[in-house]
């Protein structure tokens, strides 16, 4: 059975994961289009609530995801990516993962990792 778009307004979380190092790149949403085009296209594409529009991941940088398999966990409300990134990184911020900033137990988080790209030149609006 697949994702469950009646749950949750329509809008499920979809974690996003490197196919070749199991890395968690990111966390995004779909909605039933994005699931449709993802399908149909093997690339991914996903609805942002902020801009309250579809987007295919990497139309603006060239920083593609194309899906290499597809999951959806017991509930069918929570999808699993596995692509291939190209370009190296996933974030708009030029990390390789979202997830770029830790904890180190006395209050603070610190950058791990130094950017791929640089943001200024990548997004030029």
């Amino acid at each position: 059975m697949g994702p469950d778009f009646t749950k949750q307004s329509g809008l499920l979380p979809v974690i996003v994961q490197s196919a070749k190092t199991g890395k968690v790149l990111m966390l995004a949403y779909m909605n039933e289009l994005a699931w449709q085009k993802t399908l149909e296209t093997r690339k991914a594409h996903y609805w942002s609530r902020s801009r309250q529009k579809l987007w295919m991941k990497g139309e603006e940088s060239g920083n593609v995801q194309l899906v290499r398999e597809i999951a959806v966990d017991c509930d069918s409300d929570t999808i699993l990516l596995k692509i291939e990134q190209l370009g190296g990184a996933a974030c708009h911020t030029g990390h390789e993962s979202c997830f770029y900033r830790y904890y180190d137990g006395e209050g603070e988080f610190v950058v791990r990792g130094e950017p791929i790209f640089d943001p200024k030149e990548v997004y030029r609006k």
